[in-house]
């Protein structure tokens, strides 16, 4: 954020909480404060509907907390499981029934699945607040952040020129992978954790389809001109309108990271796709873009000194699939409760002490599963061992069941079967993200 002087506020407003970002985590949070009678505003520099850069998966872990949120989804692209292909073999996986998770994903494009999250927060109670650009956190004398600076945006996205500041006794950044609210208070990004590139585009088809579609070889060439196959996949996600999501996802583990026109592989691959899907794209959604993925808790502390990161700012993205909408949908649910229970407490230290289990929290619940899944990454960014993977794991019905619960997250939460409580046990077992 800038460090020149800032112009003087035209405006002021005073709430419970000021939540910045619209996307699933800031409006999970504000609706689930606004439900609860707390006086939210939500701050979002765009204006609805907006595209974000993202697959468009929801797998029925994002699902559950759609749910939990009172979400209605009739109508929604509905999945029944995941179609892998790789190794010249095809496997095809039902999402796993259990008493735990719906037994469906969803496929929704982001410009929907936001704009529904952001008015059903609106429509919960929260003072929702578009084309307005935070610019800098307010902090008191002790260094606290207790609101934020912002400008105005016209429909074209300039400033208008008229400054209003939020004061709030807790704020929450769910302004994405920069959160440059986070930045601003010195929360850099972890080098420790695992990165992602993730490019996507919009392509029509004439095939109809309810499983999510993922190709595990995507292959460049290293820097002795050889074929060297990437850690990462490609996916297509078929959405209810004749459309399909097409991307692929590549992981900063492998030596070929950044050195590599994704969008280039992409083009290639979708070409190879033409006999299967007759994929012409779709101009009128855009070209093919890209955006970082922050995977594993990639910006701590999720909270200190009044503010609390959610999502992406937190880099609360899974390491195993890319992720990112369930956590971020979960950290809004968590979040939410611990404000709630902290603004419900007489005295500053009190409340202080309340809002300091979230970090503890959000640890107990995917610390483990995070660090299982930067294990991972970090093991198939080694070209053989991914080819090695590939090539004997697919064919083994058993093991690719367990794999589908462990990379989606999906294991029974109490009791189950043996491998839900070997995924509860690994997680259980893993140090803490």
């Amino acid at each position: 954020m800038s460090s020149a002087p800032a112009p003087a506020p035209q405006g002021r407003e005073t709430a419970d909480v000021v939540v910045v970002g619209a996307g699933p985590g800031g409006s999970a949070t504000a609706a689930y404060l606004a439900g609860r009678g707390i006086d939210v505003v939500l701050l979002e520099k765009a204006a609805f509907p907006r595209d974000k850069i993202c697959g468009d998966g929801l797998t029925p872990r994002a699902v559950k907390e759609l749910i939990r949120l009172g979400v209605d989804t009739t109508g929604w692209a509905r999945t029944h499981g995941l179609r892998i292909i790789g190794g010249g073999r095809t496997f095809t996986l039902d999402w796993p029934d259990t008493g735990s998770f719906p037994n469906y994903g969803l496929v929704r494009t982001r410009a929907q699945l936001d704009e529904t999250l952001a008015r059903h927060a609106q429509g919960r109670g929260a003072r929702l607040h578009e084309r307005t650009s935070v610019t800098a956190p307010l902090r008191d004398g002790t260094g606290r952040v207790v609101g934020v600076s912002a400008k105005r945006l016209d429909d074209r996205g300039r400033p208008t020129g008229e400054v209003v500041e939020y004061h709030a006794p807790v704020v929450v950044a769910a302004d994405g992978v920069s959160s440059r609210l986070a930045t601003a208070v010195g929360r850099e990004k972890r080098e420790d954790r695992v990165m992602g590139v993730a490019v996507r585009a919009y392509y029509r088809t004439p095939r109809r389809d309810d499983y999510l579609e993922s190709h595990l070889e995507l292959w460049t060439t290293d820097d002795a001109g050889q074929r060297m196959l990437m850690p990462g996949y490609g996916w297509l996600f078929p959405l209810e309108d004749g459309r399909t999501n097409v991307g692929l996802g590549i992981l900063d583990t492998s030596s070929a990271f950044g050195k590599t026109d994704y969008k280039d592989v992409m083009r290639r691959w979708v070409d190879s796709l033409a006999e299967r899907w007759a994929l012409e794209p779709d101009l009128s959604a855009g070209p093919i873009r890209g955006a970082a993925l922050p995977m594993g808790f990639n910006r701590t502390p999720l909270y200190a000194d009044g503010l609390l990161l959610v999502g992406d700012a937190a880099g609360m993205v899974n390491p195993f699939n890319g992720e990112g909408i369930d956590y971020a949908l979960e950290a809004g649910r968590v979040s939410a409760d611990v404000i709630a229970q902290a603004l419900a407490r007489g005295g500053a230290d009190a409340r202080e002490q309340a809002l300091t289990a979230y970090p503890r929290i959000m640890k107990d619940e995917l610390g483990g599963y995070f660090t299982l899944g930067r294990w991972f990454a970090r093991a198939i960014g080694n070209p053989e061992v991914m080819r090695l993977a590939t090539k004997y794991g697919l064919p083994r019905t058993a093991l690719m069941r367990l794999l589908l619960k462990i990379m989606a997250n999906l294991p029974e939460e109490h009791g189950g079967r043996a491998d839900d409580r070997l995924v509860r046990m690994l997680s259980r077992m893993a140090p803490d993200a």
